[in-house]
């Protein structure tokens, strides 16, 4: 039994955080569970649902909870509330608020590596060889994306190219990630169909053929 949605996490409605959680939990089990159900992947890669989205829900549930409590007419609930909007007068508290409020400081525990690695890809403005492309345009037809910025050709994904594609695009703009700012451009980054990261390349193709594996399931030879 998978839970998505409200049938997962049930809360008071302040932020409007439900609705964001509840599509980004189906985004998020939909194409795990369509590869599982077409023998792409192993029935583990269901597992990776709870283990992401059950932390997001919790995380949820407690800045509600939080919310509730600022909302009390008591003295000393107005006393925090009063805290609280001074510090929300800041630039770095209101940065970290509205990110959390909104989601788009999730990140998915996958390891050490480049700050991107777990997180919501940007939706950059690439340059590539169809002409310029939004990021988010190339998910559209729900399939992964490993997205090369180096040499045009220089990462080999033949054994998974009935399943990935692959762009090679130029960006030359900051790469500014929502509650964390500036971070190193990376040399490519594979995208999931939900639009989060699962492998990030700093110059290398290291680690490329092991997140292949885990997110699309195993190699196979073309033909």
């Amino acid at each position: 039994m998978l839970l998505a949605g409200d049938a997962a996490h049930v809360h008071y409605p302040a932020g409007g955080q439900g609705l964001n959680t509840g599509v980004q939990d189906a985004v998020n089990l939909g194409w795990k569970l369509a590869q599982a159900v077409r023998q792409t992947s192993p029935d583990s890669l269901l597992d990776t649902y709870h283990a992401e989205r059950h932390p997001v829900a919790a995380r949820v549930l407690n800045n509600t909870m939080a919310a509730v409590a600022l909302n009390r007419q008591d003295e000393r609930s107005k006393a925090l509330r009063d805290v609280v909007a001074g510090l929300l007068t800041l630039d770095e508290p209101r940065k970290r608020m509205a990110a959390q409020l909104s989601g788009l400081d999730i990140r998915y525990e996958l390891g050490a590596g480049h700050a991107l690695l777990g997180r919501r890809m940007p939706d950059l403005d690439l340059a590539t060889s169809s002409g310029s492309l939004r990021t988010f345009t190339l998910l559209r037809d729900g399939r992964p994306v490993l997205i090369n910025f180096a040499d045009a050709g220089c990462l080999d994904i033949t054994p998974w190219s009935d399943r990935v594609r692959r762009v090679d695009a130029q960006y030359a703009g900051t790469w500014d990630l929502p509650a964390i700012g500036p971070v190193t451009a990376p040399s490519a980054a594979l995208i999931r169909p939900d639009g989060y990261v699962g492998w990030v390349g700093e110059g290398t193709d290291y680690g490329l053929p092991e997140a292949l594996t885990m997110w699309f399931g195993p190699a196979r030879t073309p033909g």
